[in-house]
């Protein structure tokens, strides 16, 4: 059974603040147990405690990091956002694409995709 209580948009953009702010525990507890991320050369890591291991090693490694939200939108429980992410002074600027999963108010799924014409266009994102 899905329980909806919030916009699967205001799950993903809290989701980010999480990401932004290198909070672990606010990861986790967005996180379902079956959570699945996917980057953006399709390489899949599956579990809740998979992801915030893998979050945690990955503000270790880059940790200026930060995501930046241009453009959102919804359809049902997905959740389609294009913006860019911050790596560091070097690389301030990398275009990307995320969708978002939102099962019973939390992130099931969330992946990154390589910002294109095709991809903008294909997420409804001109």
């Amino acid at each position: 059974m899905n329980i909806k209580t919030e916009d699967p948009k205001s799950i993903a953009l809290q989701f980010n603040n999480c990401i932004n702010n290198r909070d672990l525990d606010g990861l986790a507890k967005l996180m379902s147990d079956d959570h699945t991320f996917i980057d953006r050369e399709g390489k899949v890591s599956q579990s809740k405690q998979t992801m915030v291991d893998g979050w945690r090693n990955f503000f270790r490694a880059f940790p200026h990091y930060k995501n930046t939200f241009n453009h959102i939108v919804s359809k049902d429980n997905v959740v389609f956002i294009r913006g860019f992410a911050f790596w560091s002074e070097e690389n301030p600027h990398d275009p990307v694409i995320w969708t978002a999963t939102i099962v019973d108010d939390l992130v099931r799924e969330w992946r990154v995709y390589v910002d294109t014409p095709e991809n903008r266009e294909r997420f409804n994102l001109t």
